[in-house]
């Protein structure tokens, strides 16, 4: 009997040792495989150069893991996809165009994923343009994607630099240079000087679009506004080229010759040199800075202002120093005619 004991025995002691031991190499093996997938998740990615990855609506998991795979910036999708899930972040990864980073690491790609930090585009409209040039350059730019809305009224969109990701529409464009215009007017308009020799807002715009056409040296606005305000509290006709340019070519924008003196003396409702007061509508979609200077002109006593050679002009509080000015113009442009 004795002898049947000890085999009996050390097969017992045999079982237990393994019972003891098999699990604690199971959580060993679990914890050096758990150790690894953690250092390959955080480990620079296998590719040496920012690459581009769009991911589209709609996409799994599973998709966005073989589209990442594909593109090369991570070396394996089994230790992706158990980086997200590990994480809980199956439902917060985002649709986008995305730039990974060169070596960016899985974990780093996840990041960026769940912010959403997609590539931001950029289109950017300048001061002076009509509402038809402006829809030309939305319409020509080749990452907004949608069919062309209506052209809007002349000076509704605000000349400024817009954002947006890969998939905006053209129309959601156009609405966000509306809005910014209305916004801009929000903030603007109740911060007026008090007697200005115009009531409403359109008018308002209208004059800082002429403002916005005579002259592209910044400094000037101010000056130039003034002027036109001074005008038209006299009241004196504006008599600006560029709205008789308008009532010519309309939303076109330039004319792209000189005013011909028969041009002058043609009636139509933006000839500024016949008609009194402003012209029926805007003339471009002026600058924030252009409608600030007709909100708030500088007190002067000038009246008019010529070109004077160097990009800007002269001014002037008379008629008598205005003609003298006019005639100093008039010496510069045949020595450059020479």
């Amino acid at each position: 009997m004795a002898t049947d004991t000890q085999p009996r025995r050390g097969f017992i002691r045999i079982a237990l040792i393994a019972a003891i031991c098999l699990p604690l190499l199971g959580a060993l093996a679990a914890g050096a495989t758990f150790l690894y997938g953690k250092y390959l998740f955080e480990a620079d990615g296998p590719h040496d150069q920012a690459r581009i990855v769009m991911l589209e609506q709609g996409l799994g998991v599973r998709a966005i893991a073989s589209r990442l795979a594909k593109a090369g910036v991570i070396s394996g999708e089994f230790v992706f996809l158990a980086g997200v899930r590990l994480n809980r972040a199956e439902g917060d990864l985002k649709a986008g165009e995305y730039e990974i980073p060169a070596h960016a690491s899985m974990s780093s790609i996840l990041r960026i994923l769940r912010e959403g930090r997609s590539i931001l585009h950029r289109i950017t409209i300048p001061e002076g343009l009509t509402s038809e040039q402006i829809m030309l350059l939305v319409e020509a730019n080749p990452v907004l994607v949608g069919d062309m809305p209506p052209t809007p009224p002349e000076g509704s969109l605000l000349p400024e630099t817009y954002s947006f990701t890969r998939g905006a529409t053209r129309k959601e464009i156009v609405s966000q240079m509306k809005a910014a215009a209305k916004a801009l007017m929000d903030e603007l308009w109740d911060k007026r000087a008090e007697d200005l020799p115009f009531d409403t807002r359109e008018e308002a715009i209208t004059l800082a679009s002429i403002v916005e056409k005579e002259t592209g040296v910044a400094s000037e606005r101010p000056r130039v506004a003034a002027v036109f305000v001074n005008r038209l509290s006299k009241p004196m006709r504006l008599q600006s080229d560029p709205t008789i340019i308008y009532g010519l070519v309309g939303g076109k924008g330039a004319l792209g010759r000189p005013i011909r003196r028969s041009e002058l003396d043609r009636h139509t409702p933006y000839n500024t040199y016949l008609i009194d007061g402003l012209p029926p509508t805007p003339i471009c979609n002026p600058g924030r800075a252009s409608i600030e200077a007709v909100l708030n002109p500088p007190e002067t006593d000038e009246l008019y202002f010529v070109a004077d050679g160097t990009g800007g002009h002269a001014f002037s509080k008379t008629l008598r120093e205005h003609q003298q000015r006019v005639r100093e113009w008039r010496q510069i442009e045949r020595r450059q005619g020479q």
